[in-house]
């Protein structure tokens, strides 16, 4: 489901791009990917994290997708203006439909989209689809206490059935051979962890 205005304003702000470049330093240094690498971003929004992701892993093609055909053209026009233009396509389109083969990508970068589809196991599903055996799965989640709370609850855009915490989430991402690596970090609020898809037996 498309953010609505409060959010859509967090995501574009200042305070929300240095969270990205914290969290995309700490996919650096948990995994690399291969130089050249064919990397996806569910929930692209208007391409910051795609500019941040981009000049930090060097992929070699990025393809950022949104539900929100007014943030894949911002981030379109963003790429215009930038190297990103290079290596970089914006499309629209539904995170639990992605339009893409079986292990199209080396990658997969979600900054905190998959508590925004009613059918997130789906949602994480397709992830597990379009990643190569040995792909990476770069994510932050956040948790019901952090966007259903009395205040954000009457303030954001959500759906408000069938929600995961920490077991839940982690639990459905091994369901679809991600593994979670090693040095994850999570509280009841959020998680921001790298999951590896395993090989195929």
């Amino acid at each position: 489901m498309e953010v609505n205005w409060p959010e859509r304003f967090y995501c574009r702000s200042f305070v929300r791009k240095i969270a990205q470049w914290r969290e995309v330093n700490y996919f650096r240094a948990t995994r690399a990917i291969p130089a050249g690498a064919k990397v996806l971003e569910i929930g692209c929004g208007d391409g910051g994290g795609a500019g941040i992701f981009s000049r930090l892993f060097k992929p070699g093609l990025y393809h950022g997708l949104d539900v929100d055909p007014a943030m894949v053209k911002v981030a379109a026009g963003r790429r215009a203006k930038s190297d990103l233009g290079r290596f970089a396509l914006f499309v629209h389109g539904d995170a639990e439909r992605l339009p893409y083969r079986d292990g199209a990508f080396d990658a997969v970068v979600n900054f905190g989209i998959i508590h925004h589809l009613p059918d997130w196991r789906r949602g994480l599903a397709e992830v597990g689809r379009v990643l190569r055996p040995g792909g990476t799965f770069y994510f932050e989640e956040i948790y019901p206490p952090l966007y259903a709370n009395p205040l954000f609850r009457i303030m954001l855009a959500h759906p408000r059935v069938d929600r995961f915490h920490g077991p839940e989430f982690r639990a459905v991402m091994d369901a679809q051979g991600l593994s979670l690596q090693p040095g994850y970090h999570e509280s009841s609020l959020y998680i921001l962890g790298v999951a590896v898809k395993n090989p195929r037996p």
